[in-house]
């Protein structure tokens, strides 16, 4: 059996996609003849046919496409139900990266019902409800940020927003009035928006947060999972 031939039939024991951290973890890699097998996985899945790319390290196999399409309800041509799906695909992410590093971890109650990949965000995040941290009036406003890390105190230490395609400063009007705690804020999106957030961020009335707000895109997100989880993988062995 060939290596793309192993990386497709592992991929359909586990419902016709992956990510590449499950498929780094699932693959048997011991006649792979490199020393890098994670970036041979990579380049079978980006050059080969067989496979397609739903977001930045989820990939799945071509003729699977309707089913798995239909799993995660993302309808192609509906841009409701893919940003839906993207958003919480990377608040999914971000949760998962926090509980590696030992943070508590929550969501807002209106997605916690949202799925990354198969799971309830409800499922992997910590916190059931807000930690009582603050005033009413500030945790009111913090509640609805898209994932928060608090530390062993619970007090936050980061706070995160996804912005597919929603304004990025109401995000910032929300980082802003949150300001005070010794925390970093976390602006998730795509890396055509760059440019729209520095400009937002070279308005006066952001001033004071400037240092402590910065911006990631979706596809260095996706390797910082990918490399964690790897890492994870190995300490446990």
């Amino acid at each position: 059996m060939t290596q793309k031939q192993q990386v497709i039939e592992t991929m359909r024991n586990n419902g016709g996609y992956a990510t590449f951290q499950q498929l780094n973890r699932l693959m048997d890699f011991s006649t792979w003849k490199t020393k890098t097998p994670q970036a041979s996985i990579r380049q079978i899945v980006q050059v080969n046919d067989e496979f397609f790319r739903i977001k930045p390290g989820l990939w799945a196999l071509t003729d699977f496409k309707e089913e798995v399409l239909r799993k995660f309800d993302i309808q192609e041509n509906n841009r409701d139900s893919v940003e839906a799906f993207t958003h919480s695909y990377y608040q999914g992410m971000i949760v998962e990266l926090g509980n590696m590093h030992n943070f508590r971890t929550y969501v807002p109650n209106q997605d916690k019902n949202r799925l990354f990949l198969e799971k309830r965000l409800s499922e992997i995040t910590t916190e059931t409800e807000l930690p009582l941290f603050t005033y009413e009036s500030i945790a009111s406003r913090a509640k609805t940020v898209d994932v928060i890390w608090f530390n062993e105190r619970k007090m936050p230490c980061r706070f995160y927003e996804v912005e597919h395609s929603t304004n990025i400063s109401n995000s910032l009007d929300k980082f802003y009035e949150l300001q005070d705690f010794r925390a970093d804020f976390y602006i998730i999106a795509d890396e055509s928006r760059r440019r729209q957030f520095d400009s937002l961020m070279e308005r006066s009335m952001y001033s004071r947060i400037v240092k402590y707000v910065k911006f990631f895109n979706y596809d260095n997100l996706a390797l910082q999972y990918e490399r964690e989880c790897s890492l994870a993988s190995m300490d446990r062995l």
